[in-house]
């Protein structure tokens, strides 16, 4: 309670298009060390960028879903730095005119368990390009240079100071890497460095003026962003507390020790000698463009978890769950335009239930699920009509994602697994575990219920599992009672 946290952060975007931002060098991830860097890319004499239209394009789609002003005339500056895998000496960016103006991303997190919404304000998305990759650990004693990423086409998403713990910065990571997937301007891997974070930190005490922000570059996933948030939390407040100022600087997380170290004094604005790149005009972007691209988004997760609650009746959590990805959301779809409306929220049971924990098992996206949408809502429909059992269901959901059979009906037909919703055929069945256990029977008319658990599941032994759970139930307790 002694002291407030106050981050922000900053987002590199990789923009998923198929040549570089300012070149017609290719982008694909895994080539051989610079053959992916053209003349244009490390700027040698006579060569001049040319702005790639589908960036903007991506720029565009990000400001739609923010709900951001987009500039109808935007700027591209020099950044000047010096760096081994910069050999053009600086770098094409936006400066004082980004291509995208405000925005907010909403996000949920728990506070001592009751979950807070909140909507994180964005200040600016501009374009950029990347720099190369210098690989230290590949030559001994040396630093390799890799400029195949120089030139790839980057947005830098920043937000204002509006987070207050690592939670929120980790939720609001997380919203965004879900919404520009989502929108399809960028494919989020983060192991091959397509979305990484930078965050600035910095802590004050209550009602104080801002403290000196300290920012941890390249964090490439959520559980290192969290880490490296809290462990430097902690490095200001011991600071401060031990009587010394916060300086400040641009530090690195290591993973290996939990621990940030500083890397260099963090650079002002002024420092960098910012000037318009007088090789590219200004951007124009114009009402008739932002309608075109507008008229080509898909429906944003926020809209269509409202309509799954409203046309569905999921629940809050579940429509959350649902839309957390766009392929689970139109897999999820898919299996009820098949299965009903009346079968949703089954549906929505079995995607968020045995289907994620296949998926999650084996590693694969909802995209490479081997049960299709139209499978699993076929199974589902035996399910509504009691053809199966929830236990059955199991054993048939199985052998379609081993591709047993190409539908439920089917693996139903060639195991025998149609449930038995007969009641003369269950009532003899009831009556012989009756007579084999008096014990249980006696211990129920006592008032024990859990010895009406333990018949049932002798029961659903004895038909190995085929017998209608609820129709054993009430045979069962009107054999007991009388009733």
């Amino acid at each position: 309670m002694n002291w407030e946290v106050v981050i922000g952060l900053e987002t590199h975007a990789q923009l998923q298009t198929k040549s570089k931002i300012f070149s017609g060098a290719a982008t694909a991830f895994g080539a051989e060390p610079n053959r992916q860097a053209c003349a244009v890319d490390i700027a040698l004499p006579g060569v001049l960028p040319v702005l790639n239209r589908e960036a903007v394009v991506c720029a565009i789609k990000l400001g739609l879903a923010v709900g951001a002003d987009i500039a109808p005339r935007s700027f591209f500056a020099r950044k000047n730095y010096f760096y081994p895998d910069l050999p053009k000496g600086y770098q094409i960016s936006q400066f004082e005119i980004p291509v995208v103006l405000g925005g907010t991303v909403p996000i949920r997190v728990s506070h001592g368990g009751t979950p807070i919404e909140k909507a994180v304000r964005l200040t600016r998305a501009h374009l950029e390009e990347d720099a190369g990759k210098s690989l230290h650990e590949d030559f001994h004693g040396k630093t390799g240079i890799d400029l195949n990423r120089a030139g790839t086409p980057l947005l830098e998403i920043v937000t204002e100071p509006d987070m207050c713990s690592s939670a929120e910065a980790v939720a609001y990571a997380k919203a965004l890497h879900s919404l520009v997937t989502w929108i399809g301007i960028c494919d989020g891997n983060m192991q091959e460095g397509s979305f990484r974070c930078d965050a600035n930190v910095s802590v004050r005490r209550p009602g104080a003026p801002l403290g000196t922000r300290r920012e941890i570059k390249n964090l490439n996933s959520f559980r290192f962003l969290q880490q490296a948030i809290d462990y430097e939390i902690g490095w200001q407040i011991n600071e401060i507390e031990e009587g010394r100022k916060i300086g400040q600087a641009t530090v690195l997380f290591d993973p290996d020790t939990g621990e940030t170290r500083a890397m260099r004094s963090k650079e002002d604005a002024h420092d960098y000698r910012y000037f318009p790149d007088p090789d590219l005009l200004p951007l124009e972007i114009t009402p008739v463009w932002i309608d075109e691209v507008k008229r080509g988004m898909p429906e944003l997760p926020t809209a269509m978890q409202a309509r799954f609650e409203a046309e569905f009746g999921l629940s809050a959590y579940d429509a959350a769950a649902l839309t957390a990805t766009r392929d689970t959301a139109t897999y999820f779809e898919d299996c009820v335009t098949t299965a009903g409306k009346d079968n949703a929220k089954t549906c929505a049971n079995w995607v968020m239930g045995e289907l994620a924990a296949r998926l999650n098992r084996d590693e694969m996206d909802t995209s490479a699920s081997p049960v299709s949408a139209g499978q699993l809502a076929g199974m589902v429909r035996r399910i509504a009509d009691g053809t199966l059992s929830s236990k059955l269901a199991k054993e048939v959901f199985e052998a379609l994602w081993s591709g047993e059979a190409a539908d439920a009906d089917a693996i139903i037909e060639s195991r025998g697994l149609k449930q038995m919703s007969d009641a003369s055929a269950i009532e003899p069945i009831i009556d012989e575990v009756l007579a084999a256990n008096p014990k249980s029977v006696e211990e129920f008319r006592a008032g024990k219920e859990k010895a009406f658990n333990a018949l049932v599941g002798q029961i659903m032994k004895a038909t190995k599992g085929k017998a209608n759970p609820q129709q054993v139930n009430d045979l069962l307790r009107r054999k007991l009672t009388g009733a």
